[in-house]
């Protein structure tokens, strides 16, 4: 039995690695969310890894609220940071893997062509450069370890996606930023493509989105054409938002070490969504 420990695990990521998981004999995946598992207290991580002795750690907790990271900056640095070191303090210190999930702001954002894992990170605001920080403290302290990562993410629980259809309920227009572009992310591709490497020994960093390249405007009108809404679309310009961390203009990740090492694809953005809204419908 391989005991998967999952950080973050009622998240939408860690909710689409359990039901990945779901029923089979050989993994167990073990749970934990703030009121089980505080990350950022070292000792608190060593006594819980001791006791469960796992196969794998798996951290999907962050704060990902990214423009209350700037004013929250030692929080940020200590759960984005402090957080997977310790995890990986303790992964090296009991043998186990471990797999980090980092984001697309730890670039510019200002490519002209998607980014691969061999360019250089620049991040522009406190989440990114904290999930960078996260990164680094992983390659430091752990000798087995998956930095993979992702963008645009929805799945079980809070997402771009589900706002869009609910304002779709009673507004016949909406405003969305056109000039950020990046490619959609459904957990459950996700979830397939972690599944693809965490019982190999292909360590290492990894990009993994799904394929294809929209804006966030786009991208409603793809929900909406989807549900068969009709509501129209006012695009707006990032400084129309006016969101206090600034965004990446051009998130798109090229999937390239997967591409590489072991030819995992990722679904287009397009029918991983159009699988999502179903998978909605019926889990309404």
């Amino acid at each position: 039995m391989k005991k998967l420990l999952i950080t973050g695990g009622n998240g939408q990521l860690g909710r689409a690695i359990n039901n990945l998981y779901k029923g089979k004999d050989d993994i167990e995946c073990i749970n934990t969310d703030v009121g089980e598992l505080d990350i950022t207290n070292l000792d608190d991580v060593i006594a819980f890894v001791d006791k469960c002795r796992p196969y794998a750690i798996i951290n999907c907790a962050a704060h990902t609220a990214v423009d209350l990271c700037e004013d929250q900056e030692d929080l940020a640095y200590k759960i984005n940071a402090i957080g997977p070191r310790n995890l990986s303090i303790a992964a090296e210190k009991f043998d186990c893997k471990i797999m980090q999930i980092s984001t697309d702001y730890v670039f510019a954002g200002d490519a002209t062509k998607p980014y691969k894992e061999f360019d250089t990170p620049n991040p522009q605001g406190v989440y990114g450069a904290s999930k960078l920080a996260g990164e680094n403290f992983v390659k430091e302290f752990s000798s087995k370890y998956f930095i993979i990562r992702t963008a645009w993410l929805y799945g079980d629980g809070k997402n771009f996606v589900k706002t869009m259809l609910r304002l779709a309920e009673d507004r016949d227009e909406i405003g969305v930023v056109y000039d950020q572009v990046g490619s959609p992310t459904s957990t459950f591709e996700l979830a397939k493509a972690m599944d693809s490497i965490l019982f190999t020994e292909n360590y290492g960093t990894f990009h993994g989105t799904c394929e294809g390249i929209c804006s966030w405007a786009d991208f409603a009108e793809e929900i909406f054409k989807l549900a068969g809404k009709n509501v129209k679309v006012n695009r707006l310009t990032s400084d129309q938002y006016a969101a206090k961390a600034k965004r990446p203009a051009y998130s798109v990740l090229d999937n390239y070490m997967f591409r590489l090492t072991n030819g995992f694809m990722f679904a287009d953005w397009h029918d991983a969504l159009k699988e999502y809204m179903e998978w909605l419908e019926k889990n309404a």
